[in-house]
């Protein structure tokens, strides 16, 4: 049986990183993340993790450190958050570029200005071009699992691509709740030894990284890693289907439905808010209104299909993002949603909704007004302006 313990969101963090069993791990201090690296060293200290903690002075120096260790062919873990991750976006955008498997915990936290350190997910969702994947944890559970999963899924050779774990400050990072922690035999048996072979930095065998590059290389590079990102999709079903099946819990692959199937209007939400709104799901039911919840897990790269599939039948559908698409009025995620359905046959009506910027509360009662919304898009045939969530 697994045992359990009240983890916070940083802690769960960290054990699912030291569960993967990581050669060097990177990381710099910022708000909401520092615990995460703090976890990490105390768990080295003690003798419970073999592997190289590298204290560095900046997030980019985190970044570039995993990056060259990746390179000479260790498996790789780092955490960052808001500034922390704008500071590294050059060797960001490098390591995915580079096909590096790197596995990075991204703890959402609001960009500046107006200075803000509490939760919000305009600094992952800012950089989702970058060419890595992004999972988004409703969950201290899915956090732990999922980094453990990262593994699996960037360095499968398919893919081989780096990967956030997204999860949102404070909300997930600094709250506790019950997590079951997986055998550390059955965690090795899942991931396997990892063995790069598509790139390894040897003394023996002198390479170039990262030469400069003529514009037929570069249009392979960039094919191949998109066809890389397509493959995940794949691979991330595979890799929820086979931890269900050796831990008993799973999250649905790329997406999470929640009565779905019978569901005559749509709520989509994305991270820890999800909660709030299974709740007005169920309080909505009770009342008649046929209403499902579409969980966005992964977000890049955006399963089109999948989502397209579980809004074929709705009459309407609303977006709660907890971000802002500067210049659409929206937020991103409701942005990537009306994309993916632009090739379906039929006109659905949409609810672009912005809540819980700064750390402010997405609340149960915010989300029954947003179903209502949703509803009365329905009623009327026609997509409304967008709502933002205010106290």
């Amino acid at each position: 049986m697994q045992k359990f313990d009240v983890l916070n969101g940083n802690k769960a963090a960290a054990i699912g990183a030291a569960l993967a069993r990581p050669n060097v791990i990177a990381a710099y201090p910022i708000t909401p993340q520092t615990p995460v690296v703090e976890y990490l060293t105390e768990f080295a200290a003690n003798d419970e993790i073999d592997a190289a903690m590298s204290e560095v002075e900046s997030e980019l120096s985190a970044m570039s450190i995993v990056t060259g260790a990746s390179l000479a062919g260790s498996r790789t873990f780092t955490a960052t958050a808001s500034q922390g991750l704008s500071l590294m976006y050059e060797p960001y955008f490098r390591a995915s570029t580079l096909r590096l498997p790197i596995v990075m915990a991204v703890v959402n936290r609001e960009m500046i200005s107006p200075q803000s350190v509490w939760g919000g997910q305009q600094d992952s969702m800012s950089v989702r071009d970058a060419g890595w994947m992004q999972i988004y944890a409703e969950d201290n559970q899915e956090i732990l699992d999922l980094i453990v999963q990262a593994f699996k899924i960037a360095e499968d050779k398919r893919v081989l691509l780096p990967i956030n774990i997204c999860y949102d400050g404070f909300y997930l990072s600094h709250m506790t709740e019950k997590v079951f922690i997986p055998e550390q035999e059955k965690v090795d048996n899942f991931l396997g030894t990892y063995k790069p072979d598509h790139i390894l930095l040897d003394p023996k065998r002198p390479m170039a990284v990262d030469p400069l590059t003529n514009g037929d290389l570069l249009m392979e590079y960039r094919y191949k890693h998109l066809k890389g990102q397509q493959a995940a999709l794949d691979v991330i079903e595979e890799v929820d289907r086979d931890y269900g099946q050796l831990f008993g819990r799973t999250y649905g692959g790329a997406i999470e439905e929640y009565k779905i199937d019978d569901a005559e209007y749509a709520l989509v939400t994305t991270g820890s808010m999800t909660g709030a709104a299974k709740e007005a799901v169920d309080l909505k039911r009770a009342e008649g209104i046929r209403i499902g919840l579409i969980k966005m897990r992964m977000i890049r790269p955006f399963p089109k299909d999948r989502v397209c599939k579980a809004l074929s039948k709705v009459k309407s559908f609303g977006v709660v993002d907890r971000n802002v698409s500067f210049g659409w009025d929206t937020g991103i995620v409701y942005q990537e949603v009306k994309s993916a359905l632009y090739e379906g046959d039929n006109y659905v009506p949409s609810v672009p909704i912005v809540g819980g910027l700064g750390g402010e509360d997405i609340t149960i009662n915010m989300m029954m007004d947003s179903i209502d919304a949703i509803v009365k898009a329905a009623e009327e045939r026609i997509s409304s302006g967008t709502i933002w969530m205010m106290v």
